[in-house]
C-alpha cells in the first residue's frame, strides 16, 4: 500500500501543473482554485487503481481532472462577480512587463466567460494537444473538436476586444 501511495504522490508532483491550470480555468479566485485542486486530487486517488497504464499518466490525469472540474463547476453557484480580474496569477514565467501581465489577466478574464466545454477545449489546446487528442479527451469527433476549438478562439478574441484590448 505504501508503494502505491508513494508512486501516486510522485506522479501528482510531476504533473501538478495540470492541476493548477485546470483550477485557474474553472475558478476565478485562489480559495476556489485550491478547493478544486483538492477535489481533483481526491478523485485521482479514488480512481488510481483503475489507471491501467494504457496511456500516459498525464493523459489519464487530464481526463479525470477535467471530468472532476466539470462536475465541481456545476455544483458551484455562479459568482455575481464573475467578470473580475483573477486575484492571483501564479506561475507567470518570463512575464516581467506590465503589458504581458495585463494580456494574461485579460485572457483568464475572457476564459471565465466561456462555458465548461469551451474552457476544456482551450485548456487542452494550450497544453499542446492536437485535434485528435482533444477529441479523445472530450469524447467528441475530431472534426467537432476542430470546429469547436476555432469557434472558441474567435469567442475569446471577441470577449477580449469587448474589454477594450486590441490584438
Amino acid at each position: 500500500m505504501e508503494a502505491k501511495q508513494t508512486l501516486f504522490l510522485e506522479l501528482i508532483d510531476q504533473h501538478k501543473g495540470i492541476l493548477h491550470k485546470i483550477a485557474k480555468m474553472y475558478m476565478d479566485n485562489s480559495e476556489d482554485q485550491n478547493d478544486l485542486i483538492q477535489e481533483i486530487v481526491l478523485q485521482l486517488w479514488k480512481s488510481f487503481d483503475r489507471f491501467e497504464g494504457k496511456s500516459q499518466f498525464s493523459t489519464w490525469m487530464y481526463r479525470v481532472s477535467l471530468n472532476t472540474a466539470l462536475t465541481y463547476f456545476r455544483k458551484e453557484k455562479k459568482k455575481a462577480d464573475r467578470h473580475t480580474f483573477l486575484e492571483n496569477i501564479d506561475q507567470v514565467d518570463e512575464m516581467n512587463s506590465g503589458e504581458k501581465e495585463t494580456q494574461l489577466e485579460l485572457f483568464y478574464k475572457a476564459v471565465h466567460e466561456l462555458n465548461k466545454v469551451e474552457k476544456a477545449l482551450i485548456f487542452l489546446f494550450l497544453e499542446g494537444q492536437n485535434h485528435k487528442e482533444i477529441s479523445m479527451n472530450l469524447g467528441i469527433s475530431e472534426g467537432n473538436a476542430r470546429v469547436k476549438l476555432n469557434r472558441t478562439k474567435e469567442k475569446i478574441q471577441i470577449i477580449i476586444k469587448k474589454y477594450g484590448y486590441e490584438f
